[in-house]
């Protein structure tokens, strides 16, 4: 296998609306600097790349909002490498077109297809997986999923149930049995004491030829619309053919539109130190705190008194007090202001629902 033939796609189009305020619609949290690091999230996933594969096979597939956000992050990545998706359409489009258009560079491509809003602490683990993951799409005509061994009854994250080792192609790749979305908390005990499921990680590797034969079989109406939007990449009238095009995809997630519906789908159990960064809970569990618990991103000028397990995150520059409170998020920007206890952090989308009805999209 040559290395030439590995290409990575790195999803970036979505809005980010759990880490509103501070992720909005014009600017999200793919390109904020969510862990106070220095580098945006998507920069932090594009120089992990650069070390794995060949710069030039190095795709970025956003809305088309966002192009110009990804060339001023990423300016070493040619313009012909970003992919702009002229409407959300959810995840089996996005992975679709990433790879009609990688197979249009090299019709033997293996593809990694990844978020852009995680977080690796093992880059040497996640490199060798990276690796066998690429090896074994090349020689099977099957999708391949990373799964996490979970650590606790996580009830926002998938799970990928898997079949015993001796049922594998491969000794560490285990043929998976089911997928669930995310399960109540008593089913994800059950998940967790049984010892045969892992997080579902998002992360997959795929051969482009394998890809469109798995496609045609589960979802044969998006099949059409990609052999379509085939005939005109590289085409002067490109751009408007597909957006023509694209409004006929259907809105499906990957997972559900896809990998449910095939029993050649593997996984990979994977031990490279990953969070999905989610939610503020998230990013809460992965910055320093100080003694009490609190975390304190952005204007380091805040006072905290009698205050513990807090997450604060205010514009630089921006001084406050936080005093009385146990267990909130505190969430500043530059027009809107978040206060919520982290019990309800996950009910922040539907807060922002209700935000619209009251005022609009000015705030979101």
């Amino acid at each position: 296998m040559s290395i030439q033939n590995n290409y990575v796609a790195i999803m970036a189009g979505g809005i980010g609306s759990r880490f509103w305020p501070v992720s909005k619609t014009r600017m999200p949290k793919q390109f904020l600097d969510m862990l106070g690091v220095g580098r945006t999230l998507i920069q932090s996933t594009y120089d992990r790349f650069k070390h794995i594969i060949p710069q030039e096979n190095i795709f970025i597939i956003t809305n088309r909002l966002y192009v110009d956000i990804v060339r001023q992050q990423i300016p070493d990545i040619p313009d012909c490498n970003i992919l702009r998706e002229p409407f959300r359409k959810n995840t089996a489009p996005t992975a679709s077109f990433a790879t009609y258009k990688i197979k249009a560079v090299n019709p033997d491509a293996n593809i990694l297809f990844t978020p852009s809003d995680q977080l690796i602490t093992d880059e040497r683990s996640y490199e060798r997986n990276i690796y066998e993951a690429f090896d074994f799409v090349n020689r099977n005509d099957s999708i391949l999923t990373f799964g996490i061994k979970p650590n606790r009854p996580e009830v926002n994250y998938g799970y990928i149930q898997f079949e015993q080792a001796e049922d594998s192609q491969d000794d560490k790749i285990l043929k998976v049995k089911t997928f669930t979305e995310k399960p109540n908390l008593e089913l994800a005990k059950t998940f967790l004491k049984s010892g045969d499921f892992l997080w579902n990680s998002g992360i997959l590797a795929w051969n482009a030829n394998t890809f469109v034969k798995i496609l045609e079989r589960s979802l044969p109406d998006l099949y059409d619309v990609f052999q379509q939007i085939e005939t005109v990449i590289g085409t002067p009238g490109e751009v408007q053919d597909i957006e023509h095009l694209y409004m006929q995809c259907t809105n499906v997630s990957i997972d559900y539109g896809i990998l449910e519906r095939n029993n050649s789908v593997y996984v990979l159990p994977a031990y490279f130190g990953w969070t999905d960064l989610g939610n503020w809970d998230a990013i809460y569990n992965n910055v320093e705190k100080d003694y009490l618990g609190n975390a304190v991103l952005g204007s380091r000028d805040v006072l905290v008194i009698d205050a513990n397990n807090c997450l604060v995150r205010l514009p630089e520059g921006k001084t406050a007090i936080l005093q009385g409170l146990e267990n909130f998020i505190v969430v500043d920007s530059e027009d809107a202001l978040l206060i919520c206890h982290k019990s309800n952090r996950h009910q922040i989308k539907n807060y922002l629902s209700e935000l619209r009805r009251n005022f609009g999209d000015k705030y979101l």
